[in-house]
């Protein structure tokens, strides 16, 4: 009785101490929601999401676990979703082949097997980023100063590419074979409310490279190149360059602000699928799959209608919705996922809300 008193009582413990998601509305239903839809190939599971509800990074709270399903939260094509309501709360579910559908009526009830497809689709346009994926990468002045780098592209040779053998200095003992990014220094993202504030500098993709042989300088081939090497050219383990290509979008579990302070294609406008950068990082809080809200910073214009025509500041306006798929330390890379309206360098970022 004792014991179960204690596990009682840590469970308790466990949920206090969760963090609670930060939402202060109830999940909305879109008034014009289908009844169900059959999963195509291509599909997102926010796209999807978006189908039925108004804010679609809420789909994980009405998920039902189907316990018939072997992993109920990948979702393939073929798959039926559908909206239910169960105590008057909205429930999304999700019925494969042997499942009857909403709107199929099976007349010889049978167990039907067939094979999955090999990948389930993907939470958000994985080839929005998918070029990105290894060239995205912010950096600190220590790290700068601290990398492996170039010393060397052999005889007289000022310029490399794919096929061209380089040496480098600062090589940690590795195996025969491991891959490495070959990046320069970009510009410096600054904070956007103290410019003499580094929060880190672009690490612009070079190429890609092999070790083939170890030492002081060690020895690498330049296998894949988006720009010539030259000497000085820093060096990172490939493997540290991973991304979560499984994103679960989710409400921030904190109160989170901060700002756009640039773009990656360099656009001044910005709209849905782009990548931008944010002023917050893991040090405030930032997490992959993080849902944010952009808002269009509100102008001051001056009352020419009034008696003292002085100036007044229009509110901030909702302007649409990025995911964060790679945070650092100070900033992040983020996915526009939605856009009502224009977004520029300065917008702010913060919860739903």
């Amino acid at each position: 009785m004792r014991n179960r008193w204690r596990r009682g009582l840590v469970a308790l413990c466990l949920i206090a101490l969760a963090p609670a998601t930060l939402r202060s509305e109830p999940v909305r239903v879109r008034p014009s929601h289908p009844e169900y839809y059959v999963v195509q190939k291509g599909d997102t599971l926010w796209d999807i999401s978006a189908l039925f509800l108004t804010d679609p990074w809420l789909w994980p709270e009405i998920w039902e676990i189907n316990p018939s399903i072997a992993n109920p939260h990948l979702i393939y094509p073929g798959d039926t979703i559908s909206l239910i309501y169960r105590d008057g709360k909205p429930v999304l579910r999700v019925a494969r082949d042997s499942e009857p559908s909403p709107q199929v009526e099976r007349l010889h009830p049978s167990i039907r097997s067939s094979a999955l497809p090999e990948e389930p689709i993907s939470s958000i346009p994985m080839d929005a980023i998918g070029p990105f994926l290894s060239r995205l990468r912010v950096v600190t002045r220590e790290e700068l100063d601290t990398a492996p780098y170039i010393v060397s592209l052999g005889k007289e040779h000022l310029l490399g590419g794919p096929g061209f053998k380089v040496y480098a200095r600062r090589i940690a003992a590795q195996e025969i074979g491991a891959g490495y990014v070959v990046y320069r220094p970009g510009k410096a993202y600054r904070n956007p409310h103290d410019t003499q504030d580094i929060l880190g500098y672009e690490a612009l993709h070079v190429a890609d490279a092999t070790l083939e042989q170890t030492g002081d300088p060690a020895t690498l081939l330049l296998t894949r190149g988006s720009r010539e090497v030259l000497g000085g050219d820093r060096l990172l383990l490939a493997s540290m360059d991973e991304i979560n290509h499984r994103l679960i979008p989710r409400l921030p579990a904190t109160k989170l602000s901060g700002e756009i302070i640039s773009v990656v294609d360099g656009v001044t406008q910005i709209g849905q699928h782009q990548i931008v950068v944010l002023s917050i990082g893991t040090r405030d809080g930032v997490e992959s799959g993080h849902v944010l809200a952009v808002y269009q910073r509100g102008q001051k214009v001056r009352d020419a209608y009034g008696k003292r025509h002085d100036e007044v500041m229009l509110p901030d306006e909702r302007a649409g919705a990025l995911l964060v798929f790679r945070p650092f330390d100070r900033v992040s890379y983020a996915l526009v996922m939605s856009a009502v309206r224009a977004m520029h360098v300065g917008d702010i970022v913060k919860n739903p809300s």
